[in-house]
């Protein structure tokens, strides 16, 4: 297939955009290869800016739970768009999704909508350190709540250690007020509320982990972080952006039986659209402004166009059978994917949650970030390339889940499985 139209658009950018992407894991840098700049999608389909088709297991970073350009969801924005895209002023819709939001998650009391699950995080701590009086936060290595600057941090050099910044411009002092601890580990985070008694606002992960690749928890982990922070004092965030309205109806929250102090939700809750929420227990989010000594506020929050694809997304998820037709797609993927992958040379583990996967270049089950880095990156990376020459768009990183849609049918799984025994045979 030509890839010349990607190469040209893609020297123009960088000539105007750093690195030529407007967010860095778009570069294909970490598959030794160069983007592929898309014209359309519909479906599960992507089609390149040369008129190549690929299925798609990125989906916009996971939003996409229903296919690209589903009817429904470009009906309501458009609709909603000729009624004037931005007003900067409250909207019924605005109440309708928060409604919506707070009757599918019992643990949302009160939300605040914004536009990013950056943004979700950032405010989510921010308040959590405002209703606590306190000001470390515990995060998980590997885990990541967006690019706020005390979120980019690495593990220090023990389980009690301050953490050190983990990007360039991130000020010594500001990494120092996160602790970070390795996921599954629950005696590293009981390790750091002793070292720091009465000091840690809140302990934040995701649920299950899809910034490192799909990581599930371990039996009993995230209900154990749950009962330390009622113990000490500590609000319980749990990053549900990637996860929200994926793993179910109730999100990961409803499948693995918890009740956070707070939430954040982005990405599927969006409908494709810059659209996402924080909320959680009434008592802490009504120290909120103007209820309250926590600042925050957002020009574009709750958008009108957004919340309309917000509300047309969460409709069609709401539907009968949903969560168990991904569940079977997810299913046959995982099955065909694992007898694939007994023509590799390489050792390979594939791991699943519902409809978010990877495909590991490792041997054994990975728990937490120390596993996952010992995954061979330049086996993924010709997987990678192998797969997409065979019209199958995966994330361009080994340490990136995979999602699939309530587009991808039987056809479509039937479609990637040959590809992938062809990969597989070429690693």
């Amino acid at each position: 297939m030509s890839d010349t139209v990607s190469k040209a658009l893609h020297e123009r950018a960088r000539a105007k955009i750093p690195g030529g992407v407007n967010s860095p894991v778009r570069a294909f840098r970490s598959v030794g290869g160069e983007p592929v700049y898309i014209a359309r999608a519909e479906g599960p389909w992507l089609q390149g800016a040369d008129g190549a088709r690929y299925l798609d297991y990125v989906g916009s970073w996971g939003p996409m739970l229903l296919g690209h350009a589903h009817p429904a969801v470009v009906e309501a924005i458009v609709q909603a768009a000729a009624l004037g895209t931005s007003y900067g002023a409250p909207t019924e819709r605005e109440v309708l999704f928060a409604e919506r939001l707070t009757s599918a998650l019992p643990s949302l009391e009160m939300v605040r909508l914004c536009s990013s699950g950056t943004e979700a995080c950032m405010s989510a701590l921010r308040l959590a350190r405002g209703f606590t009086g306190r000001d470390l936060v515990v995060k998980f290595s590997g885990c990541y709540h967006g690019h706020a600057d005390f979120l980019l941090v690495k593990a220090g050099s023990g389980a009690a250690t301050l953490g050190v910044p983990d990007s360039a411009g991130v000020p010594q002092a500001t990494a120092a007020a996160t602790l970070t601890a390795d996921f599954n580990d629950l005696p590293g985070v009981e390790a750091l509320f002793r070292a720091y008694p009465d000091r840690i606002a809140a302990v934040i992960t995701e649920p299950v982990v899809g910034n490192m690749g799909c990581v599930p928890p371990l039996p009993g982990f995230l209900q154990g972080l749950q009962a330390l922070c009622q113990a000490h004092g500590a609000l319980f965030v749990l990053d549900e952006v990637m996860t929200g309205f994926r793993l179910g109806w109730t999100g990961a929250q409803g499948l693995y039986g918890l009740r956070p102090d707070l939430t954040t939700l982005g990405k599927v809750v969006g409908g494709g659209m810059p659209l996402a929420a924080f909320g959680g227990r009434r008592d802490v989010m009504q120290k909120l402004a103007p209820e309250g000594p926590v600042y925050q506020a957002g020009t574009l929050s709750g958008n009108p166009v957004c919340t309309a694809a917000g509300l047309a997304t969460l409709e069609k998820l709401s539907e009968p059978g949903t969560y168990e037709r991904l569940e079977a797609t997810g299913a046959a993927l995982e099955a065909g994917l694992r007898e694939a992958s007994g023509r590799c040379a390489q050792p390979v583990t594939i791991q699943r949650v519902g409809s978010m996967w990877t495909v590991f270049f490792t041997d054994g089950p990975v728990r937490s970030w120390p596993e996952a880095a010992r995954a061979d990156t330049r086996a993924f990376a010709r997987f990678h390339a192998a797969m997409l020459r065979l019209g199958v768009y995966l994330p361009p990183s080994q340490f990136e889940a995979c999602f699939h849609s309530l587009a991808h049918d039987g056809n479509a799984v039937e479609r990637t499985l040959d590809a992938a025994r062809a990969a597989f045979s070429e690693v």
